[in-house]
């Protein structure tokens, strides 16, 4: 007997699955395990994965009240994006033009720009203008595959500013079909009017900023957010992190960290101590870090364009992540003054070049490992049934030109939650 389905998205070449490893992310050597599908097709019912499989079977088993031709070309699940800066105004081409002539990304930072330079902009702007600005940012992120995007804050550093992020995090939910999870990262960087406090001003986020982020999430009917620190040389110690992190947790804030961008401090061994769900930048992670990385829960969030905006030549070393067992997952780290791509397509690109992923294994690092990054790896990041439809068809008719090609879109149709809500 044959069972009733919403959508059947038919004449696939291939149906990349990305399944699930025992319930979790794909670790170590299983990274890049698709249950590749040739001939494949999806059903969808109620905004939901019912099977997939291929064509012949499913047209047997399931009658669908409407059908999506896959014109051939490959289908694969959408993106997650685990980790963006994305609600900012104005941008920062002055400063890039300053680090190609030489000036380094702290000297920048300690000169007045960097972060502070967006904070300053942020601060000054309404609550409008951060959405009209950002939403753009999405609806090109949605064109170009992501259909699950995290969001962080650390462009107001008051408790003012920070909950006008949130709040423009909470509007952009409502506007546009990409799910976003929102990160609180009030720790980001130390405001111009605590230099030389940073301890005072950890005071502030913990006995302030985080009690007051809770208490907006729960008036507005919103999931605690994530916390997240940017545990660096000259911004905050471990031992600052520590308790920044501890104090979300003890709010129940599920928790991340910036660790090893500039220098490995011991952020991703903490991370991996305090439960955290990603480590994000990880580029001079220290090698009993990444081995803590295998033996731990926390997952390994890599973001290439951002050593590629910085010109720099050392990377998150993936392959040696992946060798102490470690779940790796890929972002774009999209933000205005290192980052500013909001193509996952070219993240993929970027680590199969400078970080020796496969195509295979960029695939599951940019959907299944990095839907457990945000914490919704039971729901997106695959084509399992039972989870989220959300589905891109490419146009092309092997998946492995996502990471083989790119400066450009071989999304086709994206699909979220069972509807088509873009198509070339």
């Amino acid at each position: 007997m044959t069972q009733i389905a919403d959508l059947l998205i038919y004449h696939a070449s291939q149906v990349c699955v990305v399944p699930a490893q025992e319930g979790g992310p794909q670790r170590g050597e299983a990274l890049g395990r698709l249950g590749l599908i040739e001939q494949g097709a999806v059903a969808i019912r109620d905004g939901r994965i019912l099977a997939v499989g291929e064509e012949e079977r499913l047209r047997a088993e399931y009658q669908p009240q409407q059908e999506l031709d896959a014109q051939g070309g490959a289908v694969v699940p959408g993106f997650v994006d685990p980790h963006t800066h994305l609600v900012w105004v104005g941008d920062r081409a002055a400063e890039f033009e300053m680090r190609l002539a030489g000036a380094s990304y702290m000297e920048i930072m300690a000169s007045g720009g960097g972060i502070n330079n967006t904070v300053r902009r942020v601060r000054a702007a309404s609550v409008d203008d951060l959405v009209s600005e950002t939403l753009p940012r999405l609806n090109r992120m949605l064109r170009l595959g992501t259909t699950t995007v995290e969001i962080k804050t650390g462009y107001g550093l008051d408790v003012e500013n920070e909950l006008k992020q949130i709040e423009a995090i909470y509007r952009l939910k409502a506007l546009q079909p990409v799910d976003i999870v929102p990160t609180f990262l009030g720790a980001h960087a130390v405001p111009p009017e605590y230099e030389g406090r940073t301890d005072a001003y950890v005071e502030l986020v913990i006995n302030e900023m985080i009690p007051a982020v809770a208490a907006f999430a729960q008036e507005n009917g919103q999931p605690l957010p994530f916390i997240d620190v940017f545990c660096e040389q000259g911004v905050f110690d471990v031992a600052q992190s520590r308790r920044i992190l501890e104090a979300g947790m003890a709010q129940g804030m599920p928790l991340k960290i910036h660790a090893d961008e500039f220098a490995g401090l011991g952020g991703t061994k903490l991370a991996v101590e305090l439960g955290a769900t990603s480590a994000d930048h990880l580029v001079l992670t220290p090698e009993e870090d990444i081995q803590a990385l295998g033996q731990g829960e926390t997952i390994a969030v890599a973001l290439p364009p951002t050593p590629f905006g910085l010109g720099h030549h050392e990377y998150t070393p993936a392959r040696a992540i992946l060798a102490a067992g470690g779940a790796l997952a890929v972002a774009t780290d999209c933000n205005p003054g290192t980052a500013w791509c909001e193509s996952m397509q070219f993240v993929m690109a970027l680590a199969c070049r400078m970080m020796r992923l496969t195509p295979p294994e960029a695939l599951a690092a940019a959907t299944l490992n990095s839907a457990f990054a945000v914490g919704l790896g039971e729901q997106v990041g695959s084509l399992e049934a039972g989870k989220q439809a959300d589905v891109l068809i490419l146009d092309a008719a092997d998946y492995r030109h996502l990471a083989y090609r790119f400066g450009g879109n071989l999304v086709r149709t994206v699909i979220k939650k069972g509807q088509v809500v873009w198509s070339s």
